[in-house]
C-alpha cells in the first residue's frame, strides 16, 4: 500500500484528490485547517479506504511533524496543496499590509518546503512531490502580487529541487480554473459557475502520479488523457 499526504485536502482540488488516490488503494494522511469540514471529508474518505485527519496549519512545525509521523516510515507521496489567497480582494502591491504578506508566504513557500525536508529522509527512489502552483505564478496579474509572487516562489523552489533530488519525480502543477472556494474569494461577488469542477484536474495530476513524467512544470488539463 502506498502512502500520500495531502494537505488542504477538506474540500476543493485536494479533497477531489484525495478520492481518486483513496479509491485507487493509497493510504492517506490529510490535514486542512477547518477541523469542522475535515471531519467530514475523513468520514467520506473512510469508507474508500484508510485516512488519518489531522486538523492544523501548515506553517506550524509541530502540525508539520504531526503528518509526518502519521504517514509512517514511508510516504511515497506528497502533495503540496493547502494556500492562502491573502485579502479579497486582493490589493495592490503599494497597499499590500506586510504582516499579512508574511503569512501568505509562510503557508505557500515556507511551509511546502518545511514539510519536504521532513519528509525528504522517509521517501523512496521514484517517489513523488506535487507542488500545486497557478498560471498567476507566471502571469503578472495586477492585483495578484501577493498570491502570484508566492506562487512564483514556489515555482521557483520546485525548479531547484528537482536538480538537488533527481532520485525524486518533483512536480510544479497549475491545476487551471477551478470552481472553488478560493476561486471564489479571488472574484468577490461574481458568477464562477462558469469555471470547471476541481474534480476535471485530477486526471492529470493522477497520470503524474502514475505514470514517468520527468520532473517539471506541468498544466493538469494537458495532461488528463495523457500517458507517459
Amino acid at each position: 500500500m502506498h502512502t500520500a499526504i495531502i494537505t488542504g485536502a477538506s474540500r476543493g482540488l485536494g479533497l477531489a484528490l484525495a478520492r481518486a488516490l483513496a479509491r485507487d488503494g493509497w493510504r492517506l494522511v490529510v490535514d486542512a485547517r477547518g477541523a469542522e469540514a475535515l471531519d467530514r471529508a475523513a468520514d467520506e474518505l473512510g469508507r474508500l479506504g484508510e485516512v488519518t485527519a489531522i486538523a492544523g496549519d501548515v506553517s506550524d512545525p509541530e502540525h508539520r511533524r504531526a503528518l509526518v509521523e502519521a504517514a509512517g516510515e514511508r510516504i511515497d507521496l506528497l502533495v503540496n496543496n493547502a494556500s492562502l489567497l491573502g485579502p479579497s480582494p486582493q490589493p495592490a502591491l503599494a497597499d499590500y499590509p506586510l504582516d499579512v504578506l508574511e503569512r501568505v508566504y509562510s503557508v505557500n513557500v515556507l511551509a511546502p518546503l518545511a514539510l519536504i525536508q521532513l519528509a525528504l529522509p522517509r521517501m523512496p527512489e521514484g517517489g513523488r512531490i506535487l507542488n500545486i502552483t497557478s498560471d498567476a505564478g507566471v502571469e503578472a496579474y495586477e492585483g495578484w502580487g501577493g498570491y502570484g509572487s508566492s506562487k512564483a516562489a514556489l515555482e521557483q523552489m520546485s525548479a531547484i529541487l528537482l536538480g538537488e533530488q533527481p532520485q525524486l519525480r518533483v512536480y510544479a502543477v497549475d491545476p487551471g480554473d477551478m470552481n472553488t472556494q478560493m476561486h471564489q474569494d479571488a472574484f468577490p461577488g461574481e458568477d464562477i459557475s462558469d469555471r470547471p469542477p476541481p474534480e476535471d484536474s485530477v486526471p492529470g495530476l493522477i497520470t503524474l502520479i502514475d505514470g514517468d513524467h520527468p520532473s517539471g512544470r506541468y498544466r493538469a488539463h494537458d495532461l488528463a488523457g495523457v500517458t507517459a
